[in-house]
């Protein structure tokens, strides 16, 4: 008769340097960067433009297929994970980015932009979206630490944005575009051996139990990664999506994000520096106020998550959308080819309200459709907000190419926010008893979560 082996000693879990937090730095950079490669889409737009005669319309669709792709790509980012493991996902993702913004130095047509910026780099992106925090907080920390984590994880857009975008503006403008693209791909390159070396799927992997646990806690046996006779992670996300559905929450919920993606990513994300450009400000003071909007982002959004304890969520995100409505109604009046008091009272207040969205919007999801399923919940509306931000690249960029400038664009993101500022105030108190909740495996959603 063969005696298992027993589990590797549990090391000791209190330590400064405990794995974990060297994961979590490596998994932090891996966010960055992320966040990094897409931000650096709109410093792009006018040197590709200039160089090959393409309209705006073409490049914005480019930028459009690369947000769809990412959001997407984000719902199901933790059924990758399940099945492949987190390291192996990352290192695919980077090496995906790597090609698709290194191959766009030698494109000589629009359709090989549209492969590389919108499927390579969206797919790249999307697998390493905020679910990748997500799962490593849980996987690596106990649960009295995973806020903390959590949060600085959610950050790392805002320093990505940061950390990338002067810069990128700056080759662009000096060496050319090709040197940036380049150092994108530099970065992710870069960054795979320090993934291969430092990341490990779970805990226990390596004989440690996740950080803040008792001295001495023997570690957790790593999951399975597929149980036969049991749905995947893919199905059951779908499955967590059918049952909300019949949620008007749900439905509330994902339309409003839809529209937060519409008026961030898609219209000043991609659209802020160009449109700058168009009123005679240079490239690289436009990309340095996008990057100031990152530095209030971090503000804005630890911020939020302290109200979201304290206030309702749904007066907050009301308030969040009406006056990001208002304040998109002046832009036009705003930009011109000097920085003025009142675009950089503009650029600090889009700054806080950035993100400012997401913590509320998260609580609501865990209040109707409980904690297990919320994270499955939030990735779909979180999809949602992609797919807006795409579908308003290429309206803008439309709108521009149509109408010479960007007026109409800055005024429909505007009413759309005033719109999703009432339609947040339609959400019920209590939890909506159209959601089905009845036919989807818990344990499997929180295994997925």
């Amino acid at each position: 008769m063969t005696v298992p082996a027993a589990p590797p000693a549990a090391r000791p879990s209190r330590t400064a340097g405990h794995r974990a937090w060297w994961v979590a730095l490596v998994v932090l950079g891996a966010l960055v960067a992320a966040a990094g490669f897409r931000s650096s889409t709109g410093a792009l737009l006018v040197p590709l433009e200039t160089e090959f005669g393409w309209s705006r319309a073409t490049t914005s669709g480019a930028v459009t297929a690369n947000l769809v792709v990412y959001g997407l790509t984000a719902p199901f980012a933790a059924a990758l994970m399940e099945r492949f493991g987190i390291r192996t996902v990352v290192v695919a993702a980077l090496a995906l980015v790597a090609a698709g913004s290194g191959l766009t130095t030698v494109m000589t047509a629009p359709w090989e932009l549209w492969l590389l910026w919108g499927l390579a780099i969206g797919v790249g992106t999307g697998a390493m979206a905020l679910v990748l925090g997500s799962v490593v907080a849980n996987r690596w920390f106990v649960e009295s630490r995973r806020g903390l984590v959590t949060g600085v994880f959610s950050a790392a857009g805002a320093a990505g944005q940061l950390v990338f975008l002067p810069g990128i503006a700056a080759l662009a403008t000096g060496p050319g575009w090709r040197w940036a693209a380049l150092v994108v791909a530099g970065a992710s390159v870069l960054l795979v051996p320090l993934v291969l070396l430092v990341v490990r799927d779970h805990p226990a992997d390596i004989g440690l139990a996740p950080y803040g646990s008792e001295p001495g806690a023997p570690p957790e046996p790593a999951p399975p990664r597929h149980v036969p006779g049991r749905d995947g992670p893919a199905r059951t996300a779908v499955a967590v999506l059918r049952s909300s559905t019949r949620s008007r929450t749900f439905w509330i919920l994902f339309v409003t994000f839809w529209i937060c993606g519409w008026s961030t990513n898609g219209l000043i994300g991609t659209h802020f520096i160009p449109a700058a450009h168009d009123h005679g400000m240079p490239e690289t003071t436009a990309a340095g106020l996008l990057a100031l909007v990152g530095v209030f982002d971090l503000v804005g959004t630890i911020a939020s998550g302290w109200l979201t304890d304290k206030v309702d969520p749904r007066l907050l995100l009301c308030g969040y959308y009406g006056f990001r409505g208002l304040s998109l109604l002046f832009v036009p009046a705003l930009l011109g080819p000097d920085i003025h008091p009142s675009l950089f009272v503009f650029i600090v207040f889009y700054g806080l309200d950035w993100v400012a969205t997401v913590p509320p919007t998260i609580a609501l999801c865990r209040r109707h459709f409980g904690v297990a399923r919320s994270s499955v919940v939030f990735g779909w509306v979180f999809a949602a907000h992609m797919v807006g931000a795409g579908v308003a690249a290429s309206y803008a960029g439309w709108v521009r190419q149509a109408t010479g400038d960007y007026y109409t664009a800055w005024l429909t993101a505007g009413g759309l926010c005033l719109f999703a500022a009432l339609a947040c105030l339609a959400i019920s108190r209590s939890p909506d008893e159209q959601a089905d909740r009845a036919p989807v495996d818990e344990a499997e959603v929180a295994a997925v979560a």
